[in-house]
């Protein structure tokens, strides 16, 4: 598919993560001439954190994740894509343990201590022959450095890698965090994005992690809307090798943590916000920002209210300062409002005020702002104190023709 008109310049430099080495392969799972199999191995006593989606049909690999995040060590994730391996029964979770054992196998380590990802097609049995068979060879390919070789290969309908990396410190000492994810449509994550992995040299502790990406994750993943439709498959995990010298850490709210949460927010919020630019079909980029919310809560949830509305991802798209649109989006979002307080600002420009427009509101220059690839929208509901941000993208006819055809 054509490079979304969003797409950051290339694929960022990603150096090598002490104690973690990448190596992909083709198994022909749905794609043909491309990679669709990755694996991420980890030195012994590395710990892992995750958050997994809330879906009440949540796919065979969230189920085993979820049931191994609490033990906290890792040595291996293994994601494929072109098949979901959800709603597939005893099938799918056969063919978990099947990969699990077969990794386990490859890399000499315990069952529970690998973790699975899938992406792809919902109710079709993931053909885990395919995957075993890769997985005896890719322990001999394992490498530092093809980070981006590793997101092309858990990609579905994106039509662009997506990285981040980061440089940070503890306690004075160089920690790195790098991570991959991807995602196109079905976005509208109840915890992550639908597939995103994240590794540190970081010497942090299960617990730590765990309480610091489930931080990261609320104001990130949790925080972008493309089509509204939460996936079966949401996981994001976050490995750390331990390989850093700064001292051990055991308090998630010890301040020399401080710069190591600013890194790791800002680095998902880009991976984020690199998936909304990737929104299947999309061809702009939208932030929008609701304060005067009952509390951070409510903001967001007025904010996800209006990037979910078809109306005002149709008007954003057709490049209509339709203003109206928002309006409806805030009241029917739940949360409370002040009707005759609203304010609404759409790229720095008040078209709205004391609950009605702001007199002699002059349409032009808001009409010129919808012509662009970044449309601001801020909103004002006269509640209380409570402020968020959420990202999404417009919604065009590419995303129908881009579902249409999605398992042909």
């Amino acid at each position: 598919m054509k490079k979304s008109p969003l797409a950051p310049a290339g694929f960022p430099a990603m150096p090598p993560v002490d104690g973690v080495r990448l190596a992909t392969a083709s198994c022909g799972i749905k794609y043909k001439g491309r990679t669709d199999l990755c694996l991420i191995a980890f030195d012994p006593g590395s710990s892992i954190a995750g958050v997994l989606t809330r879906s009440k049909t949540a796919s065979a690999p969230v189920e085993w994740c979820r049931a191994r995040l609490p033990r906290g060590r890792v040595r291996a994730i293994v994601v494929n894509s072109g098949n979901a391996n959800a709603f597939t029964g005893k099938k799918g979770t056969a063919s978990v343990d099947r990969v699990v054992k077969a990794a386990a196998e490859s890399l000499d380590c315990r069952r529970g201590e690998v973790f699975v990802a899938s992406t792809g097609v919902i109710g079709e049995a993931l053909p885990d022959g395919l995957v075993i068979k890769e997985l005896a060879r890719l322990p001999r390919k394992l490498d530092p450095l093809p980070w981006q070789a590793a997101a092309e290969a858990i990609m579905t309908t994106d039509t662009f890698p997506k990285g981040a990396v980061r440089q940070t410190e503890i306690a004075g000492q160089a920690v790195t965090l790098c991570g991959i994810a991807k995602g196109s449509g079905m976005i509208a994550p109840d915890m992550a994005t639908m597939l995103a992995f994240a590794a540190t040299d970081a010497r942090l502790p299960p617990a730590v992690l765990q309480r610091l990406l489930r931080q990261s994750a609320d104001q990130s993943f949790n925080c972008i809307t493309v089509d509204g439709d939460t996936s079966t498959s949401d996981t994001l995990l976050l490995a750390a090798s331990g390989k850093a010298k700064h001292p051990r850490i055991t308090d998630a709210a010890d301040p020399r943590l401080k710069p190591f949460k600013a890194a790791l927010q800002d680095l998902l919020c880009d991976l984020a916000q690199q998936v909304v630019r990737d929104g299947e079909g999309a061809s702009k980029f939208v932030t929008i920002t609701v304060g005067g919310a009952a509390s951070r809560a409510a903001a967001r949830r007025i904010g996800l209210a209006i990037g979910n509305s078809p109306l005002v991802k149709t008007a954003i798209a057709g490049e209509d300062a339709n203003w109206g649109r928002i309006v409806m989006a805030v009241g029917k979002s739940g949360e409370r409002a002040d009707r005759d307080r609203l304010a609404i600002q759409i790229g720095g420009i008040a078209v709205a005020a004391r609950g009605e427009a702001v007199p002699g509101y002059d349409e032009a220059p808001v009409a010129a702002h919808m012509k662009g690839a970044t449309i601001d929208i801020q909103v004002d509901v006269g509640i209380g104190r409570g402020r968020a941000t959420v990202w999404t993208c417009d919604l065009t006819h590419g995303y129908i023709s881009i579902n249409a055809d999605y398992r042909s």
